[in-house]
């Protein structure tokens, strides 16, 4: 056994087995604080962990290509499994044993989750989807106001819908809107909010179109959102959200926040059949607004 004992907690933050596992290892420094370094913990929200749980899967291979756990614990920098090897190895090692009622981890991982969400200082909306008439699930973004103010006041609007009516009698909403372009290992479109959903249209809340506002954040993962346009300052309603990173499209289009929960029903919506990249199945956006925190 080593003479100081490192153990590293990585996963996802909303899950109970996270927070399980971190009072494991916040017990056992404080049981035998001269025996174990300062615990290190890294809380991610769900895209970035399904990302970090793909590359550890190509990077350490062999059996943990069948790891579907909501987190991974290190010790002394060797993976040694989840929240169960990690008590097991407690109690074996250490005689150490949490006990913690389980809705009282459920209880700390929503706080801890709901924490965590307000000091970014973000706005986080929500889309819930269907596909084909059935429920596909929820979208959930953050938006980086505090580098595109003004873009992600637009987006955040329509999906309040709280502008009402267009000078043109349009709808302000992203309610009812389908998403109308899959380009394969590209983009997915949505966001026109002409009744007729053909993508060709789509105003914003500040008139027809508005200013390209800022290029700072990079289209450098999959689950980027940013404004769809038909060149320099044209931004309107029409959104994307990107499948793989495409560093092509910084200083095209204004990126300005990110897919944080729903990468399931992101992948369901880059896999519908589509002619001509145009789902052929409706792929509607049915309810859509801000997350309250």
């Amino acid at each position: 056994m080593a003479s100081t004992q490192l153990i590293e907690v990585v996963g996802l933050m909303k899950e109970h087995n996270f927070q399980f596992a971190k009072g494991i290892a916040e017990g056992l420094k404080q049981k035998f604080p001269s025996s174990f370094a300062d615990l290190t913990v890294h809380p991610l929200l769900e895209c970035d962990w399904h990302r970090y749980l793909d590359n550890k899967k190509m990077e350490l291979r062999g059996e943990v290509w069948q790891f579907n756990a909501p987190l991974m614990v290190y010790l002394n920098g060797r993976l040694i499994g989840d929240e169960k090897e990690l008590a097991r190895w407690a109690v074996e090692v250490w005689g150490f044993t949490l006990h913690r009622p389980h809705a009282l981890n459920l209880a700390l991982a929503e706080e801890y989750y709901t924490n965590h969400l307000r000091e970014t200082g973000h706005v986080f909306v929500y889309m819930d989807v269907e596909i084909r008439g059935q429920v596909a699930g929820r979208l959930l973004f953050e938006l980086f106001c505090d580098v595109c103010p003004k873009t992600c006041a637009n987006f955040r609007a329509l999906c309040t819908g709280e502008k009402g009516l267009s000078d043109s009698d349009l709808m302000l909403s992203y309610k009812s809107s389908l998403f109308h372009r899959v380009v394969p290992n590209g983009w997915i479109q949505g966001g026109d909010i002409n009744p007729a959903g053909k993508g060709n249209g789509g105003d914003s809340i500040y008139g027809p179109t508005f200013e390209d506002e800022s290029f700072a954040v990079p289209h450098a993962k999959r689950g980027i959102l940013g404004m769809a346009n038909q060149g320099p300052h044209s931004n309107g309603s029409q959104f994307y959200i990107t499948l793989q990173p495409a560093l092509w499209m910084d200083r095209k289009y204004v990126a300005f926040g990110q897919l944080v929960e729903g990468s399931d029903v992101l992948k369901r919506l880059e896999d519908v059949p589509t002619q001509n990249e145009r789902p052929k199945v409706d792929c509607r956006v049915v309810a859509c607004g801000e997350l309250q925190l």
